[in-house]
């Protein structure tokens, strides 16, 4: 390695050791969440190897690749449209929002709490352990969010050592952050193959995916990327959602008490990235009338479909 490049890294280094001291609870939180994401990773690759293909699974596995789909088909009209009038794109990503939002309370929350109470047999039990799980899951994305580099339209960039990284990189691990939880949250929601919960949410998180994908496009545009590069990379950022499944269904296959741990993990992640991430950037250009309908409009569409399909 050249002293150029070894520069770069050992600035980064000191930085994020910096950030590790200045942060230890969120340091900590996030070195046993990234941990245990690890773990589970490496169990669901193994289960396939192994051929072991249970319909959580299978189903996780297929919920993700529909997410990955959604994300691409969104991405692509970026090819020929330069922009379009920021009151739609906030619109949309409230939409996105909202849709969300309903996600977590109906499709991850509500079965969480009732999988708990069946366990535990307590209400007050039942509670405690989802929000240990939506603990685990804040704490993972505040300390993704704290001690990744990364860039976002609005705000530019931030994390430790991002004066390292190309725009490029920063911009896909920004997208990795919100597309992550997703997935986690679709492989959680079909672990136990019950397609009541894993179809709403997975077709939620589909129907967002699109205007997500194409917002995320057109804002690499208007940071001065070419289309083609910014259309491969909200492609390719997709990919975290079946990366995200596995890790769900890994998260929920042990012991029984996993499962709601894991709907609330993927929950308090999915409502971090939601109140941290989404609609501060849709209250950002004056549009929040706008943005506030289509949440609104996207939790509505979120609960009636999780009353059709559930």
């Amino acid at each position: 390695m050249d002293n150029a490049s070894a520069l770069p890294l050992s600035s980064w280094s000191a930085q994020l050791r910096e950030q590790l001291r200045a942060r230890p609870v969120i340091a900590i939180g996030l070195f046993v969440a990234l941990a245990a994401v690890v773990l589970l990773l490496l169990q669901s690759l193994v289960m396939l190897a192994a051929g072991d293909i249970s319909p959580g699974v299978r189903y996780g596995l297929i919920g993700g690749l529909a997410g990955f789909a959604a994300t691409a088909l969104g991405a692509l009209p970026a090819l020929f449209l330069r922009s379009v009038p920021q009151r739609v794109e906030d619109s949309m990503l409230g939409f996105a929002a909202g849709m969300m939002l309903a996600a977590s309370a109906f499709s991850l929350l509500l079965p969480g709490l009732e999988a708990a109470e069946g366990i535990t047999g307590n209400g007050f039990l039942a509670a405690a352990v989802v929000v240990v799980g939506m603990t685990l899951g804040v704490l993972l994305m505040l300390g993704l969010d704290q001690f990744t580099p990364h860039e976002h339209d609005k705000t530019g960039p931030c994390g430790p050592g991002h004066e390292s990284c190309s725009r490029v990189w920063l911009f896909v691990f920004a997208i990795a952050l919100h597309n992550l939880p997703e997935g986690m949250a679709i492989g959680v929601s079909f672990s136990q193959g019950d397609m009541s919960v894993g179809l709403p949410l997975t077709t939620a998180i589909a129907l967002q995916d699109i205007p997500e994908g194409l917002a995320v496009a057109l804002a690499m545009c208007a940071a001065g990327f070419r289309p083609g590069m910014a259309v491969l990379v909200a492609i390719g950022s997709g990919l975290l959602e079946p990366l995200g499944a596995l890790l769900g269904v890994g998260l929920s296959s042990g012991m029984a008490i996993a499962y709601p741990i894991g709907l609330g993990l993927a929950a308090g992640a999915m409502l971090f990235v939601v109140s941290h991430e989404v609609i501060p950037e849709t209250h950002r250009n004056g549009h929040q009338t706008h943005a506030t309908l289509g949440l609104m409009a996207g939790f509505a569409l979120m609960m009636t479909l999780d009353t059709a399909l559930g």
